[in-house]
């Protein structure tokens, strides 16, 4: 496989696995090969600016519903990604609330119904990051919130790098990240945010390095381990505390 399939490869299975966007693989297509995870890892970025650019689109026309039009879209944006960050988070509370009651905390997480906590959390975290994207669009921040979406997929990418993981699945994806894919997303983030939202945006990266690293810490202090859905815990945490960020930097 050259390099350019292998590129090729990468940028549909990012949008595949992270997205319900509509994505078919040939059955010779490998998508477990180094190559093609360690392309798929640096293009998560670039997924976070199309999710991005999709959703202001789509304001565009329906922007004269106003708090309504926005509120469509920040659903929508939630949909594109399928939920699966949401869904991280009930499987995370659920995990931490059963360690408390004495449980093993690995065998709740891999369960496939939630408790009561759970919901609960999750649901409060949905209306925040509704909230949050609906002032943001009814504000006119719109480059703003595609920096946004870029920096915490790119953080993804670096707490990969930097953390041990208990998950097969992401243990391949640290071993298939090479120094120059963790290089070429950091580039890329760094220029798109800049070219977005000017220099002022670099202190949102600040943030998403430190809020990501700490949510993080928690997560593993608390289950005593990580996995993918810490990671999607993490992303959805870090959205949220970084449009707050916009809202204070920006007013």
């Amino acid at each position: 496989m050259n390099k350019f399939n292998q590129y090729i490869l990468g940028l549909k299975f990012v949008f595949s696995y992270f997205t319900i966007l509509p994505i078919s693989f040939k059955e010779k297509d490998d998508l477990s090969a180094k190559n093609v995870l360690n392309s798929m890892l640096y293009f998560l970025p670039f997924m976070g600016f199309v999710l991005g650019v999709t959703v202001i689109f789509l304001y565009g026309f329906l922007e004269n519903l106003e708090w309504f039009g926005a509120l469509i879209c920040a659903v929508v944006y939630m949909i594109l990604y399928g939920f699966i960050h949401t869904e991280a988070i009930l499987d995370v509370v659920d995990a931490i609330y059963a360690k408390h009651g004495g449980k093993d905390a690995y065998v709740v997480i891999k369960e496939p119904n939630v408790g009561a906590m759970g919901v609960l959390y999750a649901l409060a975290f949905v209306i925040l990051k509704l909230g949050a994207i609906v002032f943001l669009l009814l504000n006119n921040l719109f480059l703003e919130f595609i920096s946004v979406l870029i920096i915490s997929r790119f953080m993804l990418i670096f707490l990969i790098r930097v953390f041990e993981f208990k998950s097969t699945f992401v243990n391949l994806l640290k071993e298939s990240l090479s120094f120059n894919g963790l290089l070429f997303s950091f580039i890329f983030t760094v220029l798109m945010i800049i070219v977005l939202s000017g220099f002022k945006s670099l202190f949102l990266l600040v943030l998403g390095f430190i809020f990501s690293f700490l949510i993080f810490k928690f997560i593993k202090k608390k289950l005593g381990f990580l996995n993918g859905d810490a990671l999607g815990m993490t992303l959805e945490l870090t959205e949220i505390l970084l449009f707050i960020g916009i809202t204070v930097l920006w007013f």
